[in-house]
Order: C-alpha cells, then sequence, then structure tokens
C-alpha cells in the first residue's frame, strides 16, 4: 500500500480498526494516514500518523485521496458538515455505513462530491469478511480500485453498478453474520434437549459451524452439492433435512427474515 496517496480514516471503532489493522499490516505508512475518532478511548496510537478528534485538527495541507467514513449510521449527520470541505477532485469518500445512500452523502457534503458506497460484514475482524461496492457519479476507475485494494486486506470485494441491491446486500451479508451465531445457538440448544450437556452441545455446535464455513470457502463445490455429500439416503441427515426443508422449515423463515432486514435498511435511508 506504499506510495499510494494519502489516507483519511473517520471513526475507529470495530470495523475501522479491523480495517486500519489490515492496512498497516499490508505496508501503509503511517505518514500516508490520518485519523478522526472523537472518543479518546478508540483513538488508535500510532507513531507518525495524525490521530486526531475532529478535522479541524488534520494537519494544515492534509487532503487525502481517499476517506473512509466508518462512523455509525446515527451519528454520520454530525461527521459530514466538518468533511464538505474536503469534497473537491482530489478525494473520494469510501462509506461503510449501513443504509446511507449516494445520495445522502452527495446532499451532505456536496452534489459534486465522489462517493463509494461499500457494505462490508464482520468477519473483517479476522480478514474474512466480504464487502460489496457501489461507485457515485464522477468516481474514477484509479479511485475504484483503491478503494478494492483497501477492502481487500479484510476479506473480499465485490462491485454493483445497481445501487438498489445494496439493501438486499446489507440483509444478506451485512446481518448474515448474527443469523449463523443464531444458528449455532440453536444447535447448541437442541443438543441440550437431545440430552447433551451444555458445554458439550455448545462446543460441537461451534466447531462444526466453524469447520464447515471453512469447508465451504477452500471447495469450489456449490453449498448445495457439499449438502448432498453429507446425507446419506435413510439415514440421519436426510431424516433432520425433512424437516429443515419442508414447506414450513428454514427457507420461507430466511425469506420473512431477509425481507424484513432489507425494509429496515430501506427505512434507515430515509
Amino acid at each position: 500500500m506504499a506510495g499510494r496517496g494519502k489516507l483519511l480514516l473517520v471513526g475507529c471503532g470495530k470495523m475501522g480498526g479491523a480495517m486500519l489493522e489490515g492496512w498497516l499490516e499490508q505496508g501503509l505508512k503511517p505518514a500516508d494516514l490520518a485519523v478522526i475518532e472523537p472518543g479518546e478511548a478508540s483513538r488508535p496510537k500510532i507513531d507518525g500518523a495524525a490521530v486526531v478528534a475532529a478535522v479541524d485538527a488534520l494537519p494544515a495541507g492534509f487532503v487525502p485521496d481517499i476517506a473512509v467514513l466508518a462512523v455509525k449510521p446515527q451519528t454520520m449527520n454530525d461527521v459530514l458538515p466538518g468533511l464538505r470541505r474536503l469534497a473537491g477532485d482530489a478525494t473520494t469518500f469510501l462509506s461503510i455505513a449501513a443504509g446511507k445512500t449516494i445520495g445522502y452523502f452527495r446532499a451532505g457534503l456536496g452534489e459534486h462530491a465522489r462517493i463509494v458506497r461499500a457494505m462490508p460484514n464482520t468477519p473483517a475482524a479476522v480478514r474474512r469478511g466480504v464487502t460489496v461496492c457501489v461507485a457515485g457519479p464522477g468516481v474514477s476507475d484509479p479511485a475504484k480500485a483503491r478503494c478494492t485494494e483497501l477492502l481487500s486486506a479484510v476479506g473480499d470485494v465485490l462491485w454493483t453498478q445497481d445501487e438498489g441491491v445494496m439493501d438486499a446486500v446489507t440483509a444478506v451479508s451485512g446481518s448474515g453474520p448474527a443469523y449463523v451465531f443464531l444458528l449455532v445457538e440453536a444447535m447448541a440448544e437442541a443438543g441440550v434437549k437431545a440430552g447433551l450437556p451444555a458445554d458439550m452441545a455448545m462446543t460441537l455446535a461451534r466447531a462444526t459451524v466453524a469447520g464447515s464455513g471453512e469447508l465451504l470457502r477452500r471447495s469450489s463445490e456449490p453449498a448445495a452439492q457439499l449438502r448432498v455429500n453429507v446425507t446419506s439416503p435413510g439415514g440421519t441427515t436426510a431424516e433432520a433435512l425433512k424437516i429443515l426443508m419442508s414447506d414450513i422449515g428454514i427457507q420461507p423463515l430466511f425469506d420473512s427474515a431477509i425481507a424484513a432486514a432489507a425494509r429496515r435498511s430501506r427505512e434507515l435511508a430515509g
């Protein structure tokens, strides 16, 4: 990442902090970095980088080529006015705020602001995230490539030309880790009801989900085939899948859950 221009990170919470760790591990020079973090407890200590509490405290003349907006969506209104002065030709804003549209940022930063809207997820903390991006008007190919490089530090990156899919992206991958964790909880609880000690049930559920995820990541086979590979005709897995794949099984529940999350994403956009 050396020699690619200046980078500004606005917000250094869990997601911003995870990205920052990835950038530094990949060779980002602290001299090319500035961080704005109002909370003293979350403010990182990086020798050679400008780490400040507010945009007014940035070094004189500091103009980033990418400004990553990683504050919570509900506090974005408080942040944008101070950043408006950066919204010139030199800076592209990369937002990871759920639900906040390109139109929202252009209204807050100016109609000529260059915006990339991105939706990552929390496995970014272990470099196994996935992010979907959409570029607004005026974003150059080099800026898109730089955004891809920055987000690749914490996982896979996909691009779409249709901002309309971002609510569904938020519902599937942005919120998705919570669904997986709930699956672990449900499997463990069912194991207890089937006679397992609680600690053993949770250990088995966690290891099974984590191991299956790694198998899925490494395999070139589709998820449906991996499921078939585990399922012996007439066996125990087949018996369980009769329930999970029934008309009242997991698919209708996920259809309703994803639709509800996507609807809420649209509501948060205002």
